[in-house]
């Protein structure tokens, strides 16, 4: 699968603060914490699923991958999305190692992979 998905009890909102005190502990930070919901409305739709985006990046380790492969850009920030489906809030992300596979360098692939974990884990503690 493409994606790492799950659900909790809390509400949107409050999975998105624990999410982002979860990734600042993990030193990623939020570059943009964007309200997807509310900018679609503004725009005169009538999406009303709640639906948060967060853009997430670890300075370090953007450096890393982009000094091997300027490519890698094209899937950074990492995003992080929060929304309620079916009254059921649920958290997911594109997992980098899947992304990272059409890149075909298998020394990024490590690093996905252990930033992949990274974020696993602070997602799961969201819960």
């Amino acid at each position: 699968m493409f994606n790492y998905t799950v659900e909790t009890s809390k509400s949107k909102d409050e999975a998105v603060r624990a999410l982002e005190k979860n990734l600042t502990e993990e030193q990623f930070g939020i570059l943009w914490n964007f309200d997807l919901t509310a900018k679609l409305q503004e725009k005169g739709t009538d999406f009303d699923t709640p639906f948060t985006i967060l853009e997430v990046c670890n300075p370090q380790e953007a450096n890393r991958v982009l000094s091997e492969d300027l490519l890698v850009g094209y899937f950074l920030p990492c995003k992080i999305v929060v929304y309620v489906e079916d009254d059921t809030t649920k958290i997911g992300m594109p997992k980098p190692s899947a992304l990272i596979e059409m890149i075909q360098n298998e020394s990024i692939k490590k690093i996905a992979v252990d930033i992949e974990e990274r974020l696993i884990g602070c997602i799961d503690k969201s819960v």
